[in-house]
């Protein structure tokens, strides 16, 4: 089975590496070089030419230049993973089997943007790894693989994201086994049960201390590596926080939201909230405050 594969970000990387590994016929990768779009970019161009696959390197996937690349190659079936620009119903036709997309979260629901920070962000508790053959809409083509992710009280980012690579990698080996035998079975999304996330803007990872402290939490560790990190502002500069943890608030209640009530003895210091307070437990650059300073 001829495949191409389509990606550039970190978990498009680390699931060609295991097409690699379990010998998918993959004629060519089709990827990106422009590394703003996207905070978890990985330059797949270099594990290609290892592999000696086929690699080319598009601004607009929809070309006519792309579009006759992959032409080309005749593929029965195409990877996109980690694409994060519209893909059209001419590409979409051109493999046997279709396109094969996925999104980390539990499909219909949660379609979108930057699913994996909104999942922290909300505090949801739990999160799916779903693949589905791609269509015009949303993330809102037939599934054909979807498994259940738990979501802890401590998970970031970071660790979120390897525990779906990891769920990812096995079901990609299943549906590879499943497409060659013929046995792939489709589960139309039920669309009345779907809504779509939106696109994360600057404003939307400012720590606001009249927030509750569980609400920053959810916020710092949801942009946490390998995302942008949430970030404030003190005397014109922008702070990021990498790291945080909440605290419950022993005879702070009459405080106001953003006054520093103390330092830790390893040197983090706790922030009062709206409800709580929070301590800051990684902060780039390094901030000098005092205890009763302001944020």
């Amino acid at each position: 089975m001829r495949i191409i594969f389509v990606g550039t970000v970190n978990f498009s990387l680390q699931l060609l590496q295991t097409a690699i590994d379990e010998r998918f016929d993959i004629v060519g990768v089709v990827t990106s070089s422009d590394k703003s779009i996207n905070a978890d970019y990985s330059e797949l161009k270099p594990i290609c030419d290892l592999h000696h696959l086929p690699t080319i390197a598009v601004t607009d996937i929809n070309s006519s230049q792309s579009l006759n690349w992959v032409r080309a190659k005749s593929p029965d079936l195409i990877f996109c993973f980690g694409w994060s620009r519209l893909i059209k119903a001419e590409l979409l036709q051109i493999p046997r089997y279709g396109v094969v997309g996925y999104h980390p979260s539990a499909l219909p629901r949660n379609r979108g943007r930057h699913p994996v920070i909104w999942t922290l962000i909300l505090g949801l508790r739990e999160t799916a790894s779903s693949f589905f053959i791609m269509d015009e809409g949303v993330d809102s083509g037939d599934i054909i693989s979807q498994k259940w992710v738990k979501v802890t009280a401590n998970d970031d980012a970071l660790s979120l994201y390897d525990r779906l690579v990891k769920t990812a990698k096995i079901q990609l080996i299943d549906l590879h086994k499943e497409f060659q035998s013929g046995s792939i079975k489709l589960e139309p999304q039920r669309h009345d049960e779907s809504n779509i996330w939106r696109k994360r803007t600057m404003d939307d990872g400012k720590i606001d201390w009249r927030m509750s402290a569980k609400s920053i939490y959810n916020l710092v560790r949801g942009l946490t590596y390998p995302y942008v990190g949430a970030h404030f502002c003190y005397e014109q500069e922008v702070y990021k926080v990498w790291r945080a943890r909440k605290v419950k608030c022993c005879n702070y209640e009459h405080l106001e939201p953003g006054k520093v009530l103390e330092y830790t003895n390893s040197g983090a210091f706790i922030v009062k909230c709206g409800v709580d307070s929070i301590e800051l437990l990684e902060v780039r650059p390094t901030l000098h405050v005092r205890v009763g300073d302001y944020l």
